[in-house]
């Protein structure tokens, strides 16, 4: 086991490229990742599981308390000098977030005209708090009360300069970058939740971050009143993210 690992947390909202950016830690030798340890937890303390795709198939196969997450497998014994948490910011329900002092938090963020009607099509009615914007300006005061100060990404700027934002990224963390986070084999990973199946299609088929595509489709009308919400705390954290 690795002594005094360093804990990375990245807190993502949906249809982001969290799943790109574990794959790309997963390719680094000193890395253990971990994909979204309290999806249970979430979907056991609210009504996500109503309506989330595999929901029950998700609850069966995970630990469902969430402390027990964190004391085990967030601040457990690591492989590796390096852990990767890839998180969901609006799992923190019902949950005591002290946790977050010992971790190297990193706040993930994508353009809600983007993300909205791509994860309509899995949630047919998103709210606020299955997005998590909101969520993440709640986070990123708690972690500056903490005295810390999370790099954010932001996931245009990151596909149109993956090179760079990594290479800033792994200098703020304090690692080495390594040319091998740019490119993975097409297909399944191992560290993949049992949700792949419903939400990973397009990352299975990548070999490394692709090529930023701005949205030319309208946005569907009952999803502007969400996007009106959502804006401001994009607009905030794009501000701080690394180009």
């Amino acid at each position: 086991m690795a002594e005094d690992p360093i804990r990375l947390c990245v807190w993502s909202g949906p249809r982001n490229i969290s799943t790109a950016l574990m794959y790309s830690f997963a390719q680094r030798a000193d890395t253990t990742v971990y994909d979204e340890p309290l999806y249970a937890h979430y979907l056991v303390n609210s009504d996500a599981k109503d309506y989330h795709p595999g929901a029950g198939e998700i609850i069966a196969a995970m630990e469902n308390d969430g402390e027990k997450v964190v004391a085990d497998i967030i601040l457990g014994p690591q492989p590796t000098p390096i852990a990767f948490f890839k998180q969901m910011t609006h799992h923190l329900v019902e949950l005591d977030w002290s946790f977050m002092r010992q971790m190297v938090n990193i706040i993930l963020t994508r353009d809600p005209r983007d993300m909205l009607p791509s994860y309509a099509q899995q949630v047919s009615a998103p709210t606020m708090r299955d997005v998590g914007y909101a969520q993440h300006i709640q986070l990123l005061e708690y972690l500056r009360d903490l005295g810390q100060e999370p790099s954010v990404l932001d996931a245009r700027q990151t596909l149109l300069n993956p090179r760079g934002v990594l290479e800033t990224l792994c200098t703020r963390i304090g690692i080495p970058c390594d040319d091998s986070m740019l490119q993975w084999a097409a297909g399944a990973s191992p560290e993949d939740g049992v949700w792949a199946p419903h939400w990973y299609e397009n990352v299975h088929r990548s070999t490394g971050f692709q090529p930023h595509k701005p949205k030319t489709e309208p946005l569907p009308s009952h999803l502007e009143p969400l996007l009106a919400e959502c804006q401001p705390h994009y607009d905030q954290l794009l501000k701080l993210a690394i180009h």
